[in-house]
This record gives structure tokens, C-alpha cells and sequence, in this order.
């Protein structure tokens, strides 16, 4: 695969749709090394991948399980969805919005997720139009002693959106860790572990 080649369809994405595009650049592998270190290594895993774009996350979730876990990426752009099947033929890919995760998972006959990894921009973790927001549906997915991990980053960690979003995080999981900045990434990032979900 092209980085170049990736990185042109993010700009692309990103000018057609900032709402809904993270980035303006693909995730780096640094930054997807750091949002998949809580994997286990062994056994497998089911994990859920939400807004996978070009599939940095992918890639690496898929190395960090050996190809063991059942992973499921769930991604609304259909483009994306085609490119990422085309790559990742062992990943179950959704093309769908990540607030139908409940239906998703009922459908595919999953009652709890091991891990969320999550490569949404914040806004979508906003409340829906029936007054829940995405953080209460990733809860409501996760097993007990099951992860989350979410990217932000570093020059727009303290503006206030981003504040909103990180509280509402501690609000739904009783533990929250912020890692050290990964400078290896445009913009650097921080990579938020959210554990203890709050039922």
C-alpha cells in the first residue's frame, strides 16, 4: 500500500467532509502502536475498530494479535470500506455509522467486546438525536475487564471541545490514562486507555 497514496485520500476526505474525517494525514505507526498496546497477545480477542479510514489501526491491530482476533471495523465511508476489504480480507468490515454498534454486534452475535479502538474525530462521540452518546454505547459493548483507546491531539487537547469530550470519558469508565505524547505522528498525539466501564 501507498502512505502517499493514503494521505492524498485523506486530504480528499477531509476537504469534502471535516465533520467526519479525523485528520487531514493518516494515523502514523506510532500512533497506531500506541492505541494498540493494551492488546493481549494471546488468545482472541474480539475487537472493535471504529472509523478505521485507511487502516493504520487495522494494520496494526491485525500484527499486535497475530490475526487471532475477531475484529470488526466499523466504517461509515463507503470508499474506505471497499479499500480496507480489499486489504484486510480476515476483518470483518461494517460499512455503517458507529451509533448502530448495539445493532452490529446483536446482529453478528457478540454480547461483549475484549477492546474499542477508535479513530473518530471527538465530535462524534457528541449525543445523538435520541440524547445518548457514542461513549454510553462503547460501555454498554465492552465486557467488564474490557479497553478502550481514543486519540487526541496534542495542540487541541486543552481547548475546550476536547476538555467536554475527555470529562464525559471519565465519566463512563473508572479509569482513564493518558500516555506520553507521540511525537512520531502529524499532528502529535496522545492516546487516551479507558478502562472499568461504567454500566
Amino acid at each position: 500500500m501507498s502512505a502517499w497514496a493514503d494521505t492524498g485520500r485523506f486530504i480528499r476526505e477531509f476537504v469534502r467532509d471535516p465533520l467526519h474525517t479525523a485528520s487531514v494525514t493518516p494515523s502514523s505507526a506510532a500512533l497506531a502502536a500506541a492505541m494498540t498496546l493494551p492488546l493481549t497477545v494471546t488468545g482472541e480477542p474480539v475487537v472493535v475498530e471504529l472509523g478505521p479510514g485507511t487502516g493504520a489501526f487495522t494494520r496494526a491491530i491485525q500484527e499486535r494479535t497475530g490475526g487471532r482476533a475477531r475484529h470488526i471495523a466499523v466504517e461509515l465511508n463507503p470508499g474506505w470500506a471497499r479499500l480496507l476489504e480489499e486489504r484486510y480480507p480476515k476483518v470483518e468490515v461494517v460499512r455503517a455509522d458507529a451509533r448502530e454498534l448495539p445493532q452490529l454486534l446483536a446482529d453478528r452475535d457478540v454480547a461483549a467486546v475484549d477492546a474499542v479502538v477508535s479513530g473518530l474525530p471527538w465530535v462524534a462521540y457528541s449525543p445523538g438525536s435520541d440524547g445518548r452518546g457514542l461513549h454510553t454505547l462503547i460501555v454498554e459493548a465492552l465486557a467488564p475487564t474490557g479497553f478502550f483507546t481514543q486519540f487526541g491531539y496534542s495542540w487541541t487537547r486543552w481547548a475546550p471541545p476536547a476538555r467536554k469530550q475527555l470529562a464525559d470519558l471519565r465519566a463512563h469508565f473508572a479509569e482513564v490514562a493518558t500516555s506520553r505524547t507521540v511525537w512520531r505522528n502529524f499532528p502529535s498525539a496522545v492516546v487516551y486507555t479507558a478502562r472499568q466501564p461504567r454500566r
